[in-house]
């Protein structure tokens, strides 16, 4: 009886997805490698229209800051710094081979409102799968897409 009580909240503490419901994840921020964290949130402040969630230390040289705009978070930590926390990013460049997709509401508005300040690193076109899409380097050298779905 015992282990048929241990096999039922088992099964009830499961998803149809096979995933215990305790375990799903919540969110995801970027921890981006940069040489300049006050120069970085400058340009994801006063260019992207992000906002200052929190730094570390809070004023002085940056070693760490955080912005967001809507659900979109980034962290933004200085290189050396980063790569005295996790010495196996040693042999990486800032900038690096990934790029971030940021669903927005208005596309077209989005890119009026960044053309001749940024970067394009692709122009806005039509996906394959039916979305509007245009995509920017930001002052690290990421690549950051802003899409719009066709719904």
């Amino acid at each position: 009886m015992k282990n048929l009580i241990v096999i039922s909240l088992l099964l009830i503490s499961l998803n149809l997805n096979g995933q215990t419901m305790t375990n799903q994840m919540k969110s995801l921020s970027p921890n981006l490698m940069v040489n300049d964290v006050t120069e970085t949130l400058d340009f994801y402040i006063n260019v992207l229209g992000f906002v200052k969630i929190a730094t570390v230390p809070e004023s002085g040289k940056l070693d760490w800051g955080m912005v967001q705009n809507g659900t979109v978070t980034f962290m933004f930590q200085e290189s050396k710094n980063i790569k005295t926390e996790y010495p196996q990013l040693e042999k990486f460049q800032k900038g690096g081979g990934l790029t971030f997709y940021i669903n927005v509401m208005n596309v077209q508005q989005v890119f009026d409102s960044l053309k001749g300040k940024v970067k394009i690193a692709k122009e806005m076109h039509k996906t394959f799968y039916g979305a509007t899409d245009f995509a920017i380097e930001d002052n690290n050298g990421y690549i950051l897409t802003f899409s719009q779905s066709a719904n």
